[in-house]
């Protein structure tokens, strides 16, 4: 069975000594100091690795089952989730008013890393109720955050979003969800949704659904859309659960992976629900949910390969396998372990150097969540917008690759379900669907992100890039900053070519968004790693305690300029090609 030990000391790394959040003048910040954040992660760890972790495997085997309209989750999964809402993980972020702890966003989104590395299917359960909080704490009248929130935070109830439905994806303008109005304001839900993570289970005793559906008479189309919340059970004004609702369970969809989480058809029969937010303004209030959940999902793409790759440097020092060319590192055993062949290091760097370019990123971009919710700075605010296409996009398409590459170490072990393996890649290739599929991501950066604010936040990006690298151009820092220089200029070439060819020919430009996408994704990682390095070159400089750490950290970086991050001269290649190759070929000839 595959282990997982808690990263915490990178994680302290990225959060103190890159980017020094306790100097930070973000509310909040203050107080986390190293010492507190140690033990919020050293707690957090050991839940994940103890409880959640042993988890994984069983209800990955066990999957959920709906037996007379009651979902069971697999075996031990209800008692993990009492231990995570005693430990008030569940609320950790989330307003002391109701009933949560008030830290940053930074430290859930760090505690969530681990989580989600130990046990992906069960942690969506509480990750999916976040997002349903986030939406009604912004959007909700204060009867409703009263009535909802503080069971919600506890994770007594959970909660869940509902998009889908048989005939429509991505293009929700055409939902049948209809929702009547009743006499005394509440609203009859009726409708069918699928793909519903969490729809149902049997470890809280209410289930808040978040449903979007259109108020007849309304406008057509995506702007006649409104979002409602509808209770598994009504809630009567004492908060206590009242009877049962017109919402049931279908069924639970037989998927590839995350078998731990029921993801069930939901469907609705004059359900009453209240309006949340304004009437026919359902997307903006359902846009707050799924921008977090977005980049919740970009950290689950790091978090999958965080865990795929600790088991294979564990497998990779351990299977003898042949020897080294350059003659036996193991000369009392009968072959050298995996680790002493070049091609192995090489697929192992791919792997850490993307992990941990990828950890700087994501908790950098929940530094500017914190900085544009808790110090009001809009800049932060646009900044995080511009990059969450990326961050979801990038990391996730990146992050299964890590995870097929941390297969591949196994050789044909990899591919026997015995060795646990198989489990991280099933599992993370859900992540570069759902909450937006990888493409509408690209279609969503290049199409509405660049132009944002008359193109100001990328702008912004391009500027930082530019300071970063003119600030360390002494020869110590070449290493980083001469190849983050020519990544730079390909993104820039990039997104000038969009602006002279998208006006005229569209297809030119979105026929290179996914490319863009990822451009975009390799230049961020690389100002990750040059920051990195420019801070562990200064640790080794000032003297540090423990110099293997950042001579470590110097080489991934290294190995990151100048194996991984040339991927953007291809990338431009590929987005100056234009789309007369893609589109071609008429429908009948494919």
């Amino acid at each position: 069975m595959p282990s997982y030990t808690a990263p915490t000391k990178d994680i302290q790394y990225v959060l103190h000594d890159l980017l020094n959040i306790s100097g930070s003048d973000i509310s909040g910040y203050g107080d986390l100091e190293p010492e507190f954040t140690e033990a919020v992660l050293d707690a957090a760890g050991q839940l994940a690795s103890e409880v959640l972790t042993p988890l994984n495997a069983v209800g990955d085997k066990e999957g959920c089952r709906l037996e007379n309209g009651v979902v069971y989750t697999p075996t031990g999964f209800k008692g993990a989730f009492e231990q995570m809402k005693e430990g008030g993980w569940t609320g950790l972020d989330l307003p002391e008013q109701y009933g949560g702890q008030g830290m940053p966003y930074i430290v859930g989104t760090a505690v969530g890393e681990l989580f989600s590395s130990a046990n992906q299917a069960f942690t969506m359960y509480q990750g999916l109720t976040h997002g349903a909080v986030s939406a009604i704490l912004v959007h909700g009248t204060d009867a409703q955050k009263d009535l909802f929130m503080p069971k919600m935070v506890s994770c007594e109830w959970t909660g869940t979003m509902n998009l889908t439905e048989p005939h429509c994806g991505t293009d929700l303008g055409l939902m049948r969800t209809k929702a009547e109005p009743n006499d005394d304001g509440s609203y009859k839900i009726s409708g069918q949704k699928i793909f519903i993570s969490a729809g149902d289970h049997d470890m809280a005793e209410n289930v808040i659904h978040l449903v979007l559906a259109k108020i007849p008479g309304g406008p057509e189309g995506i702007k006649g859309v409104s979002l409602f919340i509808v209770p598994k059970y009504k809630v009567n004004a004492d908060g206590s659960v009242g009877e049962a609702n017109g919402v049931s369970v279908g069924s639970i969809e037989e998927k590839m992976g995350i078998h731990g989480n029921s993801t069930c058809v939901m469907n609705y029969d004059e359900a009453e629900g209240y309006l949340l937010g304004d009437m026919h303004k359902g997307m903006r209030a359902m846009f707050t949910m799924m921008n977090e959940a977005r980049l919740g999902v970009g950290m689950q793409g790091l978090a999958q390969a965080e865990a795929a790759y600790q088991n294979a440097v564990i497998y990779a020092k351990d299977r003898l396998q042949g020897r080294a060319v350059t003659g036996a590192e193991n000369p009392d055993g009968p072959a050298d372990p995996l680790i002493v062949h070049p091609d192995i290091r090489r697929n192992l760097m791919d792997q850490k150097s993307f992990i941990e370019g990828a950890r700087a990123f994501l908790y950098w971009s929940a530094s500017l969540i914190d900085a544009g919710h808790l110090k009001g700075d809009k800049d932060a605010e646009g900044l995080v917008s511009l990059m969450t296409p990326v961050l979801k996009g990038f990391l996730t398409d990146k992050g299964y690759e890590a995870t097929v590459n941390a297969q591949q170490i196994y050789g044909g072990h990899g591919y026997i379900e015995e060795w646990g393996m198989s489990q991280f890649t099933r599992d993370a290739r859900i992540a570069m669907i759902y909450e937006g599929a990888n493409g509408v991501q690209a279609l969503d950066l290049v199409g509405r992100k660049l132009a944002q604010d008359g193109g100001k936040h990328v702008m912004a990006f391009f500027e930082m890039v530019k300071g970063f690298c003119k600030e360390n151009n002494g020869e110590d820092m070449a290493d980083f900053v001469e190849p983050l220089k020519l990544a730079s200029k390909d993104l820039q070439a990039a997104g000038m070519f969009f602006m002279q060819n998208g006006m005229k020919n569209p297809n030119a430009a979105l026929s290179g968004s996914y490319d863009f996408m990822h451009l975009f994704g390799y230049t961020c990682l690389g100002l990750m790693w040059g920051r990195m390095a420019k801070v562990s070159l200064a640790a080794l400089e000032n003297g540090t305690d423990d110099p293997v750490f950042h001579e470590t950290k110097l080489a991934t970086a290294r190995y990151f300029m100048a194996r991984q991050l040339p991927m953007t001269m291809t990338l431009l290649k590929r987005i100056e090609s234009g789309a007369d190759t893609v589109m071609a070929l008429d429908a009948e000839n494919f």
